[in-house]
């Protein structure tokens, strides 16, 4: 399932990612908010290609000659807003590369060309010029998205509501969880659409009596003894 993680995840999300994370108790290590798509419905799913930005491109062409085809190119650029770090010959390039798309923990520019090309990229936002930096360059096969510690044996995924890295060893099973909570979501929508309201589906009245007598028996024990859905 890992090598076909674009076709797969074009029937998920990301809450749905996170809502089983939480159930398999795997840590959730997500993007902060505030991190979009160039174009709005674009999604992304592979395994992480990590890249450290130091101020020149070389860097993402490297990274980029030695991936694997369906790979997500997920830059570190430490969150900077005063550059724009890729633009459209880098996303050419990964285009060409058959990397499935760009994550930067950081801007891009020339989104004009970029929304154009219609390849996925996600980023904080938009700035007109290129780093006008040049750092040293030292070996990583790790890079850093924000507090994330994040590497190849990492998956990502990404669309409208962010980004969520999930590692590879548990892609599988978190993505047979997200199958179930989405089939017991859909079967909960079309119960209300006929005319079930939440509260009855979910059995509320016997929750509340149960809570009256334990304080301490939640909304989501309640949910996981009835087989319900809506929060993790």
């Amino acid at each position: 399932m890992i090598q076909n993680l674009m076709k797969v995840f074009a029937n998920f999300s990301t809450p749905l990612i996170a809502d089983a994370c939480i159930r398999l108790n795997v840590p959730l290590r997500i993007a902060s908010s505030g991190i979009k798509p160039i174009r709005f419905g674009s999604y992304l799913a592979g395994k992480v290609l990590p890249v450290k930005h130091y101020g020149s491109v070389d860097v993402f062409i490297k990274a980029m000659k030695e991936a694997d085809t369906g790979d997500v190119l997920v830059i570190d650029n430490e969150g900077r807003m005063d550059e724009g770090c890729i633009g459209d010959l880098t996303v050419l390039e990964a285009k060409a590369s058959s990397v499935a798309g760009i994550i930067v923990w950081g801007c891009h520019r020339d989104t004009k060309e970029l929304d154009r090309i219609g390849f996925p990229v996600f980023s904080y936002g938009s700035y007109p010029a290129g780093p006008i930096r040049s750092d040293s360059i030292y070996e990583s096969t790790e890079a850093r998205f924000e507090n994330i510690e994040i590497g190849k044996d990492d998956a990502v995924f990404a669309d409208d509501d962010g980004v969520i890295f999930v590692p590879l060893s548990k892609v599988n099973e978190t993505l047979a969880v997200a199958e179930e909570i989405s089939q017991t979501e859909r079967y909960q929508a079309e119960m209300i659409s006929k005319g079930i309201k939440l509260y009855d589906q979910l059995e509320f009245d016997e929750y509340l009596a149960r809570q009256r007598e334990d304080s301490g028996y939640t909304f989501r024990q309640h949910l996981r003894k009835i087989g319900g859905s809506i929060e993790e």
